[in-house]
């Protein structure tokens, strides 16, 4: 969104009750689009950019807005001082139901959310301390200065105030090391891994922040209405808020505050509409409500934001400084061979994936893996990289053990590497992309992306990230969606994100595939600098040609089995190895 957007939509804001004829209804309603805001914005982040469903959502406002209930209505305090003591009971709640649900994946995770969602609805309506079904009443406004804001009209700034406060925050994280982290997510787990991210730790955070913006919400939705019951916070309003995140966009923040305005204006016109035309002896508003929700989504199927904000030029990409302070090295080990694997295995069930392979790779040296297809190449990788359990032999790096080490563990050790099928997102630009790699290089945290206090560091790994993009030959394209690149070009995307991680080792899956010639002869030029640089790289390739043309050393594997090894040279003369690529009796 353009820098001026913000401080222009807080001036619509703040004007809209003063325009006269501006009634009392339409800022209520208005105050109800602002709370669904808050809520839809986590979701926006927890579902649109982590990727994990949530029908569970409206739980969280019942956290806070009972206990600022009970806390004030039953024992005096000022509403103001349950404000913290309701997003530590929503943050504790979202914690211990985090540490169970962001585990799940697939289907299970929004069957999860919907089990306890109902489970807490109707705990809700059974406790004794909370009113039963009946709920809490007498529930004091919001005050300032003495001030009360029993009218809606000053609400309205209050609940205002935290929906833009919120979409700050929540563009801030979005533009960190921490809201880059929370995308790769979407990439999958294994890709994550493999560049030093947490990607349970990263879940729980994020889904712990949008409980506390959802927290926030019910603590207004509390003061606002005065009182309290278990509806508007059961499974059903989790449901539209989800609708409202897609409706807006899923993943834009200012498609948030679309979503709940479109859904809550539909569904206030529908209840006033429909009964008038059909008459009240059945709820036809709900269906035609569905219908009207179904329209929408087929004809903006990513939202409606993105149509906004198509309609007005995009603005241009925030410079980034390729001449910024380059980021911490990492202690680089000396001990040779820098890889060294012996007698590895890998079974799945009867078959033998890996059958006892062994190889070194040295510092500066190049090392090529080959086969034909199903030899065992990338799962070889899989077992060195951590991503699979190896059930025999070992594998070092520079003399220690890392078989049995997690994926982030190994990436820390300076092992990075490249996928047989590519593992990018395609939404995000090149540039970002690229700076996942250098996760593990930077320190900042969920905090300090939300306040804006890693600045310093960002222009640091962003510039680490222009450079390695500039080394590949892919500076044109730093600003385009990954998504929009060639399938060569985006292999060599991630050789330059697997750079930024400045490894000691690099491990490359194929590479040079789909590259034209003189794509493929930029790439080599390329490994031999890294060679020069003392960089070790082992590689996976089908290309004979470019194979034999660059590497020291290489390893056949056929059916799991390492058949043979040595010099280019002699491996394009061994009978053993014609024999798997061109059958026996050639």
């Amino acid at each position: 969104m353009h820098r001026l957007a913000l401080p222009l939509f807080a001036a619509i804001v703040a004007l809209v009750p003063l325009v006269p004829g501006v009634s009392v209804f339409w800022i209520t309603l208005l105050d109800n689009i602002g709370l669904a805001s808050l809520v839809v914005m986590g979701l926006v982040l927890l579902t649109g950019v982590g990727g994990m469903t949530s029908f569970g959502q409206a739980a969280f406002c019942g956290f806070a807005a009972y206990t600022t209930a009970v806390m004030t209505a039953k024992f005096g305090w000022s509403p103001w001082l349950s404000l913290p003591v309701a997003l530590l009971v929503t943050g504790l709640a979202a914690v211990v139901l985090g540490l169970v649900t962001v585990r799940l994946s697939g289907h299970f995770l929004p069957l999860g959310t919907i089990a306890w969602g109902i489970a807490l609805y109707y705990a809700f309506g059974k406790l004794e301390i909370l009113g039963r079904h009946d709920g809490i009443s007498g529930i004091p406004p919001l005050s300032l200065f003495g001030i009360s804001l029993v009218d809606p009209r000053a609400a309205y700034y209050v609940i205002w105030g935290a929906v833009l406060g919120a979409a700050i925050l929540t563009m801030n994280l979005l533009d960190s090391r921490t809201g880059r982290a929370i995308r790769a997510l979407r990439g999958g787990r294994v890709a994550a891994e493999a560049f030093g991210i947490e990607p349970a730790r990263m879940k729980l955070a994020v889904f712990v922040y949008a409980a506390l913006l959802a927290g926030l919400s019910g603590w207004l939705y509390a003061h606002v209405q005065r009182a309290v019951n278990p509806t508007p916070f059961g499974v059903h309003p989790g449901i539209e808020y989800l609708f409202m995140a897609v409706a807006g966009g899923a993943g834009q923040v200012w498609g948030a505050i679309v979503g709940a305005g479109l859904v809550t204006f539909l569904k206030d016109a529908l209840q006033r509409i429909v009964p008038a035309l059909f008459g009240t002896s059945a709820q036809y508003e709900t269906i035609v409500f569905g219908l009207l929700l179904v329209v929408i989504l087929q004809v903006a199927k990513d939202g409606l934001w993105p149509r906004i904000a198509g309609l007005f030029p995009s603005p241009p990409p925030a410079p980034v400084d390729i001449a910024a302070e380059p980021l911490p090295g990492r202690a680089r080990a000396t001990a040779e061979p820098l890889l060294e694997v012996a007698d590895i295995r890998k079974t799945f069930g009867g078959l033998v994936a890996v059958n006892d392979v062994s190889l070194r790779v040295k510092r500066g040296e190049i090392v090529a893996l080959i086969g034909p297809n199903g030899a065992g190449k990338s799962t070889t990788f899989n077992l060195i990289t951590g991503v699979l359990p190896a059930n025999g032999g070992s594998i070092s790096v520079s003399g220690e053990r890392i078989d049995g080490a997690r994926p982030q563990a190994i990436a820390a050790r300076g092992v990075a590497r490249t996928f047989q099928h590519v593992k990018l997102l395609p939404e995000m630009s090149v540039l970002d992309n690229v700076a996942i790699g250098a996760h593990l290089r930077g320190e900042a945290g969920f905090i300090s992306g939300l306040l804006r206090l890693d600045r310093a560091e960002e222009r640091r790994m962003l510039g680490e990230a222009a450079r390695q993009i500039a080394r590949v030959g892919l500076a044109e394209h730093m600003h385009k969606p990954a998504g929009s690149l060639a399938l060569g070009q985006q292999r060599i995307v991630e050789i330059a994100r697997a750079l930024c991680l400045a490894p000691d080792l690099l491990l490359l899956d194929e590479p040079a595939a789909g590259l034209r010639h003189f794509e493929k002869a930029a790439l080599a030029d390329l490994l031999r600098q890294l060679r020069a640089e003392g960089v070790a790289v082992l590689l996976v390739e089908h290309d004979m040609g470019f194979v034999m043309s660059l590497t020291d050393h290489v390893v056949v594997l056929d059916f799991g089995t390492r058949i043979a090894e040595g010099p280019p040279a002699e491996i394009k003369r061994n009978p053993a190895v014609l024999a798997a690529y061109l059958g026996a009796e050639a």
